[in-house]
């Protein structure tokens, strides 16, 4: 797991996608979702970074569809990080 600048995220679990294809990255994203919806952890952070954007356009593309997902932004302090809040059950 990678640090996360801003002191308010230190307690959200977080995934790390650097290094990832999308497709793996979608999937990885999919799987931590799942896992944390289980954990009843229902606010996570994505580290997809800033590069191309390609990564942080296809992960958004995939939260924009997933039905878990209540909602989602990128962070104001670091645009290679998207917080994410879950639905609960």
């Amino acid at each position: 797991m990678k640090k996360i600048d801003n002191p308010f995220y230190t307690m959200y679990p977080s995934i790390d996608l650097h290094g990832f294809d999308s497709i793996y990255a979608v999937m990885k994203v999919n799987e931590f979702i799942s896992d944390n919806i289980k954990l009843r952890n229902y606010d996570i952070i994505i580290i997809h970074g800033k590069g191309s954007g390609i990564l942080k356009h296809k992960v958004h593309e995939y939260l924009n569809k997933d039905k878990r997902v209540l909602s989602f932004k990128t962070d104001n302090f670091n645009d290679g990080v998207t917080v994410v809040k879950l639905k609960e059950k």
